[in-house]
């Protein structure tokens, strides 16, 4: 869980986002395992976002020009939707959420093929690097809504893992190159 003392800047040590293996709940882990396979996080004011100025900076060095939004209340056939956010697939751009209200679960695969899973809440803002298997589930609220940034035209197309065509998609190849498995062979 989050520290109840959030602060509007990046967290602090004590301030992160709650992490931990799906295969191992009970053990938190540091947020340093998903920085080590390219995942950048945030705390950010949900409150005041249209003026908030980390935000505005993030956008600008990263070059997101575009935004919408997503409340979880406003989607039609939820658990349809549902179950093609929870299967495992990668994008070709970076997957970027700010949650404005609500929460959820962001799974992404480390360097060992486990899932770290990270509760994320109000005020996180999440990137996950093009080429990760990643998954999204809210939690038991059941309820978010995100910003969601783009670099030019949104594109939100999940490719499967399922289908074995994915591992050479440029920008797998490229996170596979950036964040090798550390597996042994």
């Amino acid at each position: 869980f989050l520290c109840a003392s959030r602060s509007w800047k990046k967290k602090t040590v004590l301030e992160m986002v709650r992490a931990f293996y799906v295969d191992a709940p009970d053990v938190e882990v540091s947020m340093d395992r998903a920085r080590e396979v390219g995942v950048l996080h945030w705390t950010l004011d949900a409150d005041h976002y249209e003026t908030d100025p980390e935000l505005k900076k993030i956008r600008e060095e990263r070059g997101y020009n575009y935004a919408d939004f997503v409340n979880s209340e406003s989607i039609p056939d939820m658990e349809a939707k549902l179950k093609i956010f929870f299967e495992e697939h990668i994008h070709d751009d970076e997957e970027i959420r700010f949650f404005l209200s609500g929460s959820g679960f962001f799974d992404v695969r480390d360097n060992q093929d486990r899932w770290l899973r990270m509760h994320c809440e109000k005020g996180d803002l999440i990137i996950l690097p093009a080429g990760i298997y990643h998954r999204f589930n809210p939690d038991e609220k059941m309820f978010f809504h995100v910003m969601r940034l783009f670099c030019g035209d949104p594109v939100w197309t999940p490719f499967n893992r399922i289908d074995t065509k994915t591992e050479d998609r440029p920008a797998r190849v490229k996170f596979v190159e950036t964040f090798p498995s550390t597996n042994a062979a």
